[in-house]
């Protein structure tokens, strides 16, 4: 592992370029990601940026290369467990930063900074249909079309047209729908590193009043069967072939099962929550008891649907 001063230095030299740049609107040390997670779990970022715009993030992922500072880039945080030590390096936040929107007929065009729930409003405030199954989800566009995430029988692969994206390299590139091998929870971008800076969705016409029936309809449903009220990250594992985790969980015996402040919820046996004060290791402890007793009772594996980041013993 790198000497931690010498990281250190190249970070303190970073900062002082990102304000002469004027390339943030926010910059912090040592910012605890707990704030920064739907989960309300994790320790600090060394560094903590939320760029102005997109050639903002993509100048910032610049001089992270050049100063060979790893860089983790996130949304609303909605599908990470940050470990209770933090995130070495830079956490570039898309959130709040990325947030141009615009209607262009049938398509919408969005930033990656953009939540899911507020694209889904815009569309149904210009009586466009298709968003609907989106509105519920906490992430954001970047995040959601990164993993190519979705709901009730709709998936964001499904509507999205094109989207911008900045590789590994620094170079920005527009590609079209084929280009991402969208499938269940997963895309081409997060094998090839791509990050997501805008998506264009295309949608359809629609009546306004349907279209809000529609995401009520909806809203209620999360709200009836899911545990809204106490931090998860939502679904903490993926749909196994032919079956679904929820119900693998739920026939173990598992809800309320608990880990310190980490739970199996009650209410849906595929939500893990955080029931108060949780650390990153009540859950990653939690998240293994639950696959291990899963797998001694159907014989089933589950895939962890949240990503693990940060410094992890």
């Amino acid at each position: 592992m790198e000497d931690r001063g010498a990281l250190s230095g190249r970070l303190a030299l970073l900062e002082q370029t990102l304000v002469q740049e004027a390339l943030c609107s926010e910059l912090r040390a040592l910012e605890p990601m707990a704030a920064h997670t739907t989960l309300r779990i994790g320790g600090p970022a060394d560094l903590f940026a939320v760029p102005q715009g997109a050639s903002a993030a993509a100048r910032v992922l610049e001089l992270c290369r050049q100063g060979q500072i790893p860089c983790l880039v996130v949304g609303n945080g909605s599908n990470l467990l940050v470990a209770d030590a933090g995130i070495e390096g830079v956490v570039l936040c898309l959130k709040g930063g990325l947030r141009k929107l615009r209607r262009e007929g049938d398509r919408i065009t969005a930033g990656a900074g953009l939540l899911l729930g507020e694209v889904a409003a815009f569309a149904q405030a210009k009586g466009l249909a298709g968003f609907e199954f989106a509105a519920g989800i906490p992430g954001t566009v970047g995040g959601g079309v990164l993993m190519n995430c979705g709901a009730y029988g709709g998936e964001l692969g499904r509507v999205v047209e094109s989207s911008l994206v900045l590789s590994p390299d620094g170079e920005m590139a527009i590609l079209k729908n084929s280009h991402h091998r969208f499938e269940y929870r997963h895309t081409a971008l997060m094998e090839s590193g791509d990050i997501v800076l805008a998506a264009t969705f295309l949608l359809c016409e629609g009546d306004r009043d349907d279209i809000a029936a529609e995401m009520e309809r909806l809203a209620a449903e999360r709200r009836a069967k899911q545990p809204l009220q106490e931090p998860s990250a939502g679904s903490t594992f993926k749909r196994p072939p032919g079956g679904f985790a929820a119900r693998l969980i739920d026939e173990a015996g598992l809800k309320g099962l608990s880990v310190g402040g980490a739970m199996v919820s009650p209410k849906h046996a595929g939500f893990l929550v955080n029931t108060g004060g949780a650390t990153a290791a009540d859950m990653r402890a939690l998240m293994a008891l639950v696959q291990e007793r899963v797998l001694a009772h159907s014989g089933i594996w589950l895939e962890p649907e949240v990503r693990l980041v940060g410094r992890w013993d």
